[in-house]
């Protein structure tokens, strides 16, 4: 009775450590964003980054320029969150510049994160958080 007890618990031990190996390697579901009201609410994570990379090199800022700090912990930040204004005057500069592209320069899908804009952030920016007033 031993001996059967023992290739139980080494065939059951072998299946465990066999499918914690495997899961490793299994694609991982990715978190979805929230609170998205101007960017496709099906992006990507990996074209969200573009999107946001592209912001902070166009206003020469970091991503707590327009997201609040977590209420949990502030030393991250809580990308939902509307407590910035800078976000929601970002999401009206993005609603613009589709305007514009779109009206001007016949883009067929400005919410195309691929779209290749005539108008964008840096068009004004020119990497500053605020652009001069001419």
């Amino acid at each position: 009775m031993n001996l059967m007890r023992y290739k139980t618990i080494v065939t059951l031990s072998s299946v465990l450590i066999t499918v914690i190996v495997l899961s490793g390697f299994m694609p991982q579901e990715q978190k979805k964003a929230s609170n998205l009201k101007v960017l496709p609410k099906d992006i990507s994570h990996e074209d969200l980054d573009k999107v946001m990379d592209g912001f902070k090199v166009a206003l020469g800022v970091k991503c707590n320029f327009c997201h609040a700090a977590s209420k949990d912990d502030p030393k991250h930040l809580d990308f939902a969150s509307d407590g910035k204004p800078e976000k929601e005057i970002a999401r009206s500069m993005m609603k613009m510049t589709y305007r514009i592209n779109k009206k001007y320069f016949h883009v067929k899908d400005v919410y195309e994160t691929k779209a290749v804009l005539a108008v964008n952030c840096v068009t004004c920016h020119h990497g500053q958080a605020h652009p001069e007033d001419k």
